[in-house]
């Protein structure tokens, strides 16, 4: 198998151990198990916290003395294990410590993954678009195989399990633990990544178009969360309808049409309307979704408008990263990427998390959840965004964002 099968089959991996629990997990805890709105907040909070942790753990001590293919495959070896353990319980107390010890095994290889892909191909630049969308297809694969084994398990109880999400994510883990160890060798680095090297772009927030930026991403990356963690349990609401079984399968709509904006949409939009426009169309497409939401008919446009996730994802958070590799000077540009990945991926989500699911608890009485009122909050707060991205947002068009605000040497996005 050649080098980049490999590497392709790692990403496929990587991402289906996240696409098996994360898309419905929410709906098991909040169902199944009784959990509060709060308490499936703090557990989807947790992969965020720990991808604020990572660089530690990564950067500074795993891949500073052993290869990475090595280090990779004792994470997701062992993550898998405690996934199997995690499939197993049923409460909050003894759920929540070992999904934290799950996340901070699984957060570094999201990073290390990255790494030895782009070390190991001859031209990253235009090659690693090409292994990163095994990815996609990986979270795809694993709502269809969660689906599959739930369409199995009708009419033959003994094929269903409670956790089964968690628990295909553990077989996943270990299968990756295993594949990784015929990843090419990649020797560990002379020096870790450094941990605080995002606040050497903290300076960039002197520059106000850039300021405005940061501040709305993490806004709309609060209320990522409210998609993430309520859309499943809201479609198997009664105003949907839609079954457990066929819950997977539907969810994958968002990251098949993803897959078709990211391939085909993202980089003719920023050709022909520039980036702020392009971004302006992502953070537009937020509160659309969320209106939809909040009306919840009819049962046919909900789930249609699961594709709206397309746009909202990649017109904007994909966007973003191209955006802040234009205007960061060259110099900090590696550090302008870790401080948007902290904001928007790390702080953003895991606040959001604890949001969302708070927002749940108001809106939910011994009658049920009112949906029309939890969704109606992203709602509002997204149109603001919206509003105030496009009266205030002026993108400096190919100059970087030096300390004092003022434009800098070109940079290309990569």
């Amino acid at each position: 198998m050649s080098a980049k099968s490999r590497l392709g089959m790692m990403m496929f991996l990587q991402y289906a151990i996240w696409g098996a629990w994360a898309p419905v997990l929410s709906a098991y805890l909040l169902d199944d198990l009784g959990f509060t709105g709060t308490q499936t907040g703090i557990i989807f909070a947790l992969l965020p916290l720990a991808t604020v942790l990572a660089p530690f753990v990564g950067g500074q001590v795993a891949d500073r003395y052993f290869s990475s293919e090595k280090i990779i495959a004792f994470l997701q070896f062992t993550g898998g294990i405690v996934l199997i353990l995690v499939a197993r319980t049923t409460t909050f107390s003894a759920m929540w410590p070992l999904m934290l010890l799950y996340c901070l095994l699984y957060a570094p290889t999201l990073a290390l993954t990255n790494s030895v892909a782009m070390i190991n191909l001859k031209m990253s630049e235009t090659e690693f678009g090409a292994i990163r969308v095994w990815g996609t297809l990986g979270w795809i694969g694993a709502g269809l195989t969660l689906w599959g084994w739930r369409s199995l398990g009708t009419g033959n109880e003994s094929l269903l399990m409670g956790g089964d999400m968690i628990f295909l994510a553990g077989i996943f883990s270990i299968l990756m633990g295993l594949q990784s160890l015929t990843l090419p060798h990649t020797p560990p680095q002379k020096e870790g990544v450094k941990p605080w090297a995002f606040l050497e772009s903290l300076k960039m927030l002197a520059n106000r178009d850039f300021a405005i930026f940061v501040a709305i991403t993490f806004v709309v990356s609060t209320e990522l969360e409210f998609y993430y963690i309520l859309t499943a349990p809201f479609l198997l609401s009664e105003t949907i309808g839609v079954s457990s079984a066929n819950l997977p399968a539907i969810m994958s709509i968002g990251q098949l049409a993803e897959i078709f904006v990211m391939a085909f949409g993202l980089s003719w939009a920023i050709k022909k309307y520039g980036m702020r426009k392009t971004l302006a169309i992502g953070v537009v497409a937020w509160p659309i979704r969320y209106i939809i939401f909040a009306i919840g008919a009819p049962a046919w446009l909900v789930v249609g408008s699961l594709a709206l996730h397309g746009f909202c994802y990649v017109f904007f958070f994909v966007a973003a990263f191209i955006y802040v590799d234009k205007v960061a000077p060259a110099d900090i540009r590696a550090s302008a990427q870790s401080m948007i990945a902290i904001v928007a991926l790390g702080l953003g989500r895991g606040i959001g998390s604890l949001f969302a699911g708070r927002i749940q608890d108001v809106f939910t009485t011994e009658a049920g959840t009112n949906w029309p009122g939890v969704f109606m909050v992203p709602c509002a707060l997204t149109l603001i965004c919206a509003i105030a991205f496009l009266l205030f947002f002026r993108e400096e068009k190919g100059s970087g964002v030096t300390a004092a605000g003022a434009p800098a040497a070109d940079t290309a996005a990569t």
